[in-house]
């Protein structure tokens, strides 16, 4: 059984490098009119740029798992800027999916909480079929066809019965575009893992397991009754299954993600996914530290588990 590490979004190993440069609108708003597109596109470039750094960084690296970050481009779903990015961007974006497609690295995105699917408000349902959309613009440009979205359930108002019934009925309103795209995922604090399965079947998408979500809120439901349905999720998908991973920051069941991974608890983890399902998958480190962590984390690993075999920097087999 092969495991491939991730990361999200920032690699801190690469000092001063970010993806995520952002203008706010109201700095925008005070910009003369001449300025505005070229602070734009100056920031985007920059953000592309910085993007191929990190991908460059990866691949040196062998790391084949990344996170892209959802702020790449700004401003580009505010109402009263909606520029036209992608006519700019063009060549950059290719530029960018072929170091994607050579290196065979798997990259997705987790588009922010303010996406709620299964609100009672239409106006956020339309901006979160706004936003997704972006979403899979990027992953068109950079022709990337095995890009997904994760996304959570949302909200519970109503209850919870009523919640995922407006799930279900607000995604049918979305173009296959995106949900073909979308993985759902488990959250801390509303929706189980035994929950999201159950939507998942309902609607025919993936799941990805959040273990560290899955501690904070589970009902009493055991991973080892649920990790071979929630794998068989991604039967139809060209791509190994994705789970999440996390510690507490300072207690048990903390919601706040620790700098590093607890090295225990992940060859726990390993174990029972081992016992449970025996097939590869992919996890996304999700710590602080970032790129540090899983280097951190894979340093861990060969000091405690000799028995396991290190493929390169990311990749164990066990």
């Amino acid at each position: 059984m092969k495991v491939r590490l991730g990361y999200v979004a920032i690699a801190l190993n690469l000092q001063k490098v970010t993806s995520s440069s952002t203008v706010t609108f109201a700095r925008y708003s005070k910009l003369k009119e001449e300025e505005k597109l070229k602070k734009l596109k100056d920031v985007t470039y920059s953000n592309i740029e910085a993007l191929e750094q990190i991908l460059n960084y990866n691949i040196k690296n062998n790391i084949h798992f990344y996170r892209i970050t959802s702020n790449l481009i700004p401003l580009a779903t505010h109402p009263e800027v909606l520029w036209d990015y992608r006519k700019y961007f063009k060549k950059d974006f290719e530029y960018i999916g072929n170091i994607i497609k050579n290196s065979n690295m798997r990259v997705d995105t987790h588009p922010d909480q303010f996406n709620v699917i299964n609100s009672d408000k239409e106006s956020v349902v339309e901006n979160t079929i706004k936003t997704l959309n972006t979403q899979v613009d990027l992953f068109e440009d950079i022709n990337y066809d095995n890009g997904k979205l994760v996304i959570h359930i949302g909200g519970a108002k109503g209850g919870k019965d009523e919640a995922i019934q407006r799930f279900i009925e607000n995604l049918k309103k979305f173009p296959d575009r995106i949900s073909s795209r979308l993985i759902l995922e488990n959250d801390d604090k509303t929706y189980t893992a035994k929950e999201v399965l159950d939507i998942c079947k309902k609607v025919n998408l993936p799941m990805v397991l959040d273990v560290h979500h899955h501690d904070c809120n589970n009902n009493g439901e055991k991973l080892d009754n649920l990790l071979k349905d929630i794998f068989e999720t991604w039967e139809n998908e060209n791509l190994p299954p994705k789970i999440h991973f996390s510690s507490p920051r300072e207690f048990e069941n903390d919601r706040k993600h620790s700098e590093y991974i607890d090295v225990d608890k992940f060859i726990k983890f390993l174990e029972l996914a081992k016992k449970t399902v025996d097939k590869d998958f992919d996890i996304m480190i999700e710590a602080k530290q970032k790129d540090r962590a899983l280097i951190k984390l894979m340093d861990d690993l060969k000091n405690k588990r000799k028995d396991f075999k290190y493929i390169d920097e990311s990749t164990i087999e066990i």
